[in-house]
């Protein structure tokens, strides 16, 4: 018995069907302690226009038993009568055939005893004691080293971080590294920052949805569904993504370009906004929009103008991210987007679970 007790509003939604998983699971665990808010709700049910259905299928239940219960008891009578008439009609057969075969069965009898011997191991050895299987299981991620635990934290948070996302992502920072030091190109620093802020809108995509986990159904039947794993795995992916990116970008040269870690704050407010977007269209549209969105704001003018593209993407790539204006934007919009997660996180208990 706890001091917590459900309220009438959410007894009714549990009855109706309205509440979601989680918050049912939580319901249905707190009943078994409590017997007060358990007839509650069973009042509550039957009230509704299942518990009418309910009932008649409780009724036909019991019926269905009582006559099958009545079956049984006749049968188990007859079963044990028909072996007591059997025996007597036996026993006036072995009786006759006793006294005209009883000298040759005992001389039979006489000879196999002498010449066999009986196996007493397999008749009467009993059998092997069942022995309890070991089992073992993975370390603990309490006994682990401090790195070993932060790898197996990540590897299990989410299908992006253990796929081929992780791989583009250090290709992406590779890539940049490579063409600053060895191709001496100048542009390396404000590409990667026009880039970078798609990256985790990508391994968002890549993170939630049936066409990315094959134990997506598995895992979105979980109390831990919803907005909870959905913000689980966003957070594994930013943990691998913002780290390595910004240290590339501290890499580079200048070349005009902003400082490495200015595209953090808009790479999360990004990623927010795909999040709050997947809640009405989806996860792949929502981050097919924003970053595709992104990146044609980006690059789509550099692309467009006549030489002076490293200038030109540096000028971009400034306006964009550089500033006490530009970071404060997108400071804003990243609470917005934070707020509009919390007053729908409902919309997430069924999301992209087909």
């Amino acid at each position: 018995m706890t001091g917590w007790h459900a309220s009438d509003a959410l007894v009714t939604r549990y009855a109706n069907g309205s509440l979601p998983d989680p918050d049912a699971w939580s319901l249905e665990k707190h009943l078994e302690s409590c017997g007060r808010c358990a007839a509650r709700v069973s009042r509550a049910v039957r009230e509704t226009p299942a518990g009418v259905v309910l009932a008649e299928v409780r009724e036909t239940v019991l019926r269905t038993s009582e006559r099958e219960a009545a079956e049984g008891a006749l049968t188990a009578r007859g079963t044990r009568a028909a072996p007591a008439v059997r025996t007597a009609g036996d026993a006036r057969a072995s009786g006759a055939h006793a006294s005209t075969s009883g000298s040759a069965s005992t001389s039979a009898a006489s000879a196999s005893a002498s010449t066999s011997t009986p196996d007493h191991t397999t008749a009467a050895a009993p059998s092997r004691p069942y022995r309890r299987a070991r089992l073992r299981g993975p370390r603990s991620l309490t006994t682990a080293p401090i790195g070993s635990r932060t790898a197996r934290v990540l590897w299990a948070a989410g299908p992006a971080v253990r796929g081929a996302w992780s791989a583009a992502v250090l290709g992406v920072a590779l890539a940049a590294v490579l063409l600053a030091r060895f191709a001496d190109f100048a542009g390396a620093r404000p590409l990667l920052l026009a880039v970078a802020p798609a990256v985790p809108v990508a391994g968002v995509a890549l993170s939630y949805g049936a066409h990315s986990d094959p134990l997506h159904e598995i895992a979105a039947a979980t109390p831990s569904a919803g907005l909870r794993l959905v913000l689980t795995r966003t957070a594994a992916v930013l943990a691998v993504s913002l780290p390595l990116l910004t240290l590339a970008g501290a890499l580079l040269p200048s070349s005009g370009a902003p400082a490495a870690a200015t595209w953090l704050l808009p790479g999360l407010t990004l990623t927010l906004v795909s999040l709050a977007l997947a809640g009405y269209v989806g996860f792949r549209a929502a981050t097919a929009v924003t970053g595709g969105g992104w990146l044609c704001a980006v690059l789509g003018p550099v692309l467009t103008a006549d030489g002076r593209l490293t200038a030109r993407l540096a000028e971009q790539v400034s306006a964009y991210l550089d500033g006490a204006p530009a970071q404060g934007g997108w400071a804003a919009a990243a609470v917005l987007c934070a707020a509009l997660l919390a007053a729908r996180r409902p919309a997430y208990d069924r999301l992209d679970r087909r």
